[in-house]
């Protein structure tokens, strides 16, 4: 079965085309735009999707090689995300597939970052835990079946990407700040401390941490930003691996597999690497180019779901939040 992926669930447009497990084509365009300021502008963001869709389409299809007739299944982001970047890939997908008669399905972007691990590890079997770390998410997932998941843990404010592109703002680097802080913490000489986030169960915080570094650049303006970006990411990362670690005791699990953006951190993957060892159970990476938000990992969750589930309805609305699965108590 063929899928044609749509992705615009955030500030990069990304249209894909996936048989079986095969990625015929991913294409991602990232809207460069937002960098000089600082953050997303949801307007903008809106607009580019729109301009980008149609000639990503005519890419995407031209990379695969194939016809537009040749696809099975139109599968596309309903969410979490941006609702007014949400709709623009998801009304165009709907259009498509009314337009052509090829069957519809709606894809939550969450589980589209689990399926970045199936994807890129045929026959990766249940349960294991999924760490989804992004710049709008932060969650620990147990996924006990295919479709069957269970949230463990989430943020409480600002997610682990938002955490480091907000004090990277304020270290002067452009946005997303997370490649750039990786690069400068590669040249650190002396780590500076940085207190651990501790909040209640398996639950994530950033904030506080955020908030320390701002406080620590005030009191320290000398201190080289190499230095600064190394520690924030060992208080970063040190919060996801006591997560991670904990809930390997409690639920049994041999498997963790890392998703997301910042998913392609090499020090995130050294450590999660090193407590696997400590602690008994392996870790799944994706392939570098299903880290960050892209339509071949939600191709792959649609054609999953439409082998199991059937079409979905063209009335699915776009939503901004809501859990993947049940939450723990």
């Amino acid at each position: 079965m063929i899928t044609l992926g749509i992705d615009t669930s955030c500030d990069d447009t990304s249209v894909a085309l996936v048989k079986d497990t095969e990625i015929l084509g991913n294409l991602v365009s990232s809207h460069l735009v937002h960098s000089e300021y600082g953050g997303v502008v949801p307007e903008f963001a809106s607009r580019t999707h729109t301009s980008l869709l149609y000639p990503m389409l005519e890419g995407a299809l031209r990379t695969a090689v194939i016809t537009l007739e040749e696809v099975d299944l139109i599968a596309a982001t309903s969410g979490p995300g941006l609702l007014g970047a949400l709709l623009c890939g998801l009304s165009f997908a709907k259009g498509l597939a009314q337009a052509s008669g090829i069957p519809f399905l709606a894809v939550n972007h969450m589980e589209g970052h689990i399926y970045s691990l199936y994807l890129s590890h045929p026959g990766l079997s249940e349960p294991f835990l999924a760490l989804l770390v992004s710049g709008g998410h932060t969650e620990l997932i147990l996924v006990t079946a295919e479709f069957s998941y269970i949230e463990l843990g989430a943020t409480l404010d600002d997610a682990c990407g938002e955490a480091i592109d907000k004090v990277g703002k304020l270290m002067g680097l452009s946005y997303p700040a997370g490649p750039l802080m990786e690069k400068l913490a590669r040249e650190a000489d002396e780590p500076i401390r940085l207190p651990r986030p501790h909040p209640k169960d398996m639950d994530f915080s950033y904030s506080g941490l955020k908030t320390a570094v701002r406080n620590y650049l005030a009191s320290h303006p000398e201190t080289k930003r190499q230095d600064v970006a190394a520690g924030l990411q060992e208080a970063a990362f040190d919060h996801l691996t006591d997560r991670v670690t904990r809930a390997v005791r409690g639920y049994d699990v041999e498997k963790v597999g890392l998703a997301g953006g910042v998913a392609i951190n090499k020090r995130l993957r050294a450590k999660l690497e090193e407590a696997g060892k400590n602690f008994g159970f392996s870790v799944l990476f994706p392939k570098d180019e299903l880290c960050t938000d892209n339509a071949a990992m939600i191709a792959a969750a649609g054609a999953a779901r439409y082998s199991r589930l059937g079409a979905s309805s063209m009335d699915v609305p776009a939503f901004d939040r809501a859990r993947l699965g049940e939450r723990t108590a």
